[in-house]
């Protein structure tokens, strides 16, 4: 699941905070770092964009800062938000074409910054946690971007974990109903009508909500803390309709995955793995068709941007060096493609989605200055 304090003082925070290799909580919690490697692996050899569409595009350099400076948390049309490295994360939202500072969202005391930011070109919902002591918190905050005024968004039913998946401006998260079960919802974030699609009796729960353009991909996690534990990927139209499951292809424990036009890509991990950091990730094309293999991915970036469903990979040398890669997939297409790959030693973010361009952040960390850079790429 997703346990993400991307605020914290430096980069290695945002590096390892999308992916949690503990088992699925009941309460927010920050992710922990890996502590394990991987041995080099095999991926399905990508494919050469030959057919319409499948031209690879530029990649354009958005913004380079020192680690301990401003990091992009997305981008759209009017605005671009960044978030401090301070310890509570301060966000920042600035009109693109003036450069003004529209929104600086300072975390209550005790909370800290969580990842997305759900953004229009009138709206702005940030979201702050506090997960340690007695009494853990999830905010959210909706900024009129027009003003910078701020206002607790009363007509959404609470946030109750804090993955909050987002395309441009529809958004989905975990609720917890009157009869305290959890539910996923979907809202928009113009009117801030809302749907709940499914729920799950406590002490299971839904979580790792991700959206593309027309579906919400998201985990229902039963029997928790228990041997019996199991977590499995459900799929629902973002209009209307009820979720159905993602057949798994092996183990009990389906970690994270997009859908996009009937198709899905998804990764499963067990408890026991001794690699939690990377996982199995597997494609099937459409409801009753068969799981084809992927090879293996980091666990927790796979992410539908435009008419793509994307994710990331990483090798280790032999010497250990570390080499990541993205890879895009969708309907009708034999194998991935390879969209970009990094220079050995650098890492990259877990990439985020507006507007139909994809947005990583890679870190240079044996670089002197150390350094990051965000990277977009239109799809």
């Amino acid at each position: 699941m997703r346990r993400r304090t991307v605020a914290a003082g430096t980069l290695l925070v945002l590096l390892v905070a999308g992916c949690s290799s503990e088992p699925p909580q009941s309460s927010p919690s920050p992710s922990r770092t890996p502590t394990t490697s991987a041995a080099p692996t095999t991926q399905p050899q990508p494919t050469r964009p030959t057919d319409t569409g499948t031209a690879l595009p530029a990649w354009a350099n958005v913004l380079r800062q020192p680690v301990d400076g401003q990091h992009l948390v997305t981008r759209q049309r009017k605005y671009v938000v960044t978030r401090g490295s301070d310890e509570a994360g301060t966000t920042t939202i600035a009109d693109r074409a003036s450069k003004k500072v529209v929104v600086r969202h300072v975390p209550a005391s005790g909370f800290v910054a969580q990842s997305p930011v759900v953004i229009d070109d009138r709206w702005a919902l940030v979201e702050d946690i506090r997960s340690d002591g007695p009494d853990p918190q999830i905010k959210v905050v909706r900024y009129d971007l027009t003003t910078g005024k701020a206002t607790v968004p009363a007509a959404l039913p609470p946030v109750s974990e804090p993955e909050i998946g987002a395309y441009d401006g529809t958004f989905a998260y975990s609720s917890t109903d009157a009869k305290n079960r959890s539910c996923l919802v979907v809202a928009d974030l113009t009117t801030l009508k809302s749907r709940t699609v499914t729920c799950v009796a406590a002490p299971g729960y839904v979580a790792d909500p991700v959206v593309s353009a027309d579906t919400v991909t998201f985990s229902a996690i039963v029997a928790p803390e228990t041997a019996r534990r199991c977590k499995r990927l459900l799929a629902a139209p973002l209009s209307a309709g009820a979720a159905q499951p993602v057949p798994a292809a092996t183990n009990c424990i389906q970690w994270s995955g997009a859908t996009l036009r009937g198709a899905t890509v998804w990764s499963e991990v067990g408890a026991s793995d001794p690699d939690q950091y990377q996982s199995k990730a597997y494609v099937r094309e459409s409801g009753d068709s068969p799981a084809r293999p992927l090879g293996t991915v980091v666990t927790d970036t796979i992410l539908a941007c435009g008419n793509w469903i994307l994710w990331e990979t990483r090798t280790v040398s032999p010497a250990g060096e570390e080499t990541y890669q993205i890879n895009r997939w969708r309907p009708g297409l034999a194998a991935p493609q390879r969209l970009y790959a990094a220079k050995p030693g650098v890492a990259l973010t877990p990439m985020t989605c507006q507007d139909n361009t994809v947005y990583v952040e890679a870190a240079y960390l044996a670089s002197s200055p150390t350094y990051t850079e965000t990277i977009s790429a239109a799809l």
